[in-house]
């Protein structure tokens, strides 16, 4: 009797025990529960069905798709290069979305659009900026003297990862040819600025072809290359230089914004006027002299600050869209820091 009346309080104990301890445990696995089911219960309201998903993506259609722009021949302005239209994949849009069972508008996919004319197909022309629809500028430099200046200039657009286009003279490359395939394999792309730096518009036919066939060879034997583009001594041209470089396989191009740095102004005077002046698809003349070696930096600065991005001559004329100025990302910021630790 009194063994069964031990063994019922030990069982009685052991009883209050576990219900204690569950009673104990029951909070803190019901906070738990709780956040989990706010979680689903919040991931259940934001998702979409695949129809809304869907018709949400045809709406942004009509928001975002833009038509082709062909390219054209203006009064003032001469050449003007097309530029690429854009249409949302609805498909591949929807695939992109469907895993997030939402519609974002950041997993919208594109796709190109070539215009029927680009600047290949226009007639004989000069271009002087690129589309007006596309965000960026080019960069034109114009080699025949400066050699001095051009150490500085390639390093700070090396560090800020951008190329130009640098025009150069005929006779500098036949004298500095180790410059000039310095200037190549820094990426940058090369072309034609004539051979003597004369006045091209006064010379006669057969001195232009010379000028620039000259040109052409000593490039093509130092560097390996033959130019696209070509940009006339100061400036200066008439039609049938156009004409005759058109038959040589380059197109004509001058600029929209002008440095004057050859009248060694302020270095921060020099980049303010630039750019104030600077606009999408503007083209920058500047040659290798001591203010744009001292104000490059600033420039390309201040022309990413206005969204624009900055890169060679072909890449600004062609019909390809561009999303934005391009940066140093932050892993090589920080292993430039780490450089120069």
């Amino acid at each position: 009797m009194m063994f069964k009346t031990r063994f019922l309080q030990l069982f009685i104990g052991l009883l209050v025990v576990i219900v204690g301890f569950t009673a104990w445990q029951l909070p803190h696995t019901s906070e738990d529960t709780v956040d989990t089911w706010t979680e689903e219960a919040e991931e259940l309201q934001t998702e979409e069905s695949a129809e809304d998903i869907r018709q949400q993506i045809q709406e942004a259609e009509e928001a975002f798709n833009e038509p082709p722009i062909d390219a054209f021949i203006d009064d003032v302005w001469k050449g003007i290069p097309g530029y690429n239209g854009r249409t949302i994949d609805v498909s591949e849009s929807y695939e992109n979305m469907k895993e997030h069972d939402r519609y974002a508008e950041e997993l919208l996919v594109f796709r190109d659009t070539v215009p029927e004319v680009s600047y290949e197909d226009l007639p004989p022309t000069p271009f002087y900026k690129a589309n007006p629809n596309k965000p960026m500028v080019g960069f034109v430099i114009n080699v025949a003297w400066g050699n001095e200046h051009l150490p500085t200039i390639l390093n700070e657009l090396n560090e800020q990862d951008v190329q130009a286009t640098f025009f150069l003279d005929g006779s500098w490359v036949r004298d500095y040819p180790r410059i000039a395939r310095m200037i190549k394999e820094e990426g940058h792309e090369i072309g034609n600025h004539a051979y003597s730096h004369r006045d091209m518009a006064s010379l006669s036919s057969e001195e232009i072809r010379n000028e620039l066939e000259e040109t052409n060879e000593v490039i093509e034997a130092t560097l390996n290359e033959h130019p696209q583009w070509f940009t006339p001594p100061s400036g200066s041209f008439r039609n049938e230089v156009v004409e005759i470089a058109h038959e040589l396989g380059m197109y004509t191009v001058l600029w929209t914004v002008d440095t004057i740095d050859w009248q060694n102004p302020d270095p921060d005077a020099m980049v303010e006027r630039v750019t104030n002046q600077i606009h999408p698809g503007a083209t920058v003349l500047m040659h290798p002299t001591e203010p744009t070696a001292e104000g490059i930096g600033a420039m390309i600065e201040q022309i990413r600050d206005q969204d624009l991005e900055i890169g060679t001559i072909s890449s600004v004329m062609s019909e390809n869209r561009v999303s934005g100025p391009q940066r140093p990302s932050e892993e090589e910021e920080d292993d430039e820091l780490l450089f120069n630790e």
